[in-house]
């Protein structure tokens, strides 16, 4: 069975520092931690939203573009974000995103999913 870093699953670089471990994502995670940084800091715009989930992660997590817009798309169609343009801090006009009432809900069954899964793996580890 081959080992495939989670992280690059969801487009996180490797960081190149040898003191700092990379932090590894698994698959299917990076909605979870888009909607929780909406659900706690309110309306961002993209790169606000990949930056803010890296600060959180103690720089030991790079997040491309190519993996945070295709899923800001993704929860857009789903209508768990709304999306407004705007004037960023830097005078260009940029979308905005928003966790949405159907969004907050969902935040609710992906952090409760989120919560079974790590349990169940805690449970095996402990075992």
């Amino acid at each position: 069975m081959s080992k495939q870093n989670p992280a690059s699953i969801v487009g996180a670089k490797e960081m190149k520092t040898p003191a700092k471990q990379q932090a590894e994502v698994p698959y299917g995670t990076l909605d979870l931690l888009i909607m929780k940084t909406l659900e706690t800091m309110g309306t961002m715009h993209g790169y606000a939203i990949a930056r803010r989930i890296e600060q959180v992660a103690g720089d030991t997590l790079r997040l491309s573009q190519g993996s945070v817009y295709p899923a800001l798309i993704r929860l857009q169609q789903d209508g768990w974000i709304s999306t407004d343009w705007g004037i960023s801090e830097t005078s260009r006009k940029v979308k905005f995103y928003s966790l949405t009432k159907a969004g907050r809900k969902q935040l609710l069954v992906e952090v409760a999913n989120w919560e079974k899964a790590t349990a169940l793996v805690a449970r095996f580890l402990e075992a």
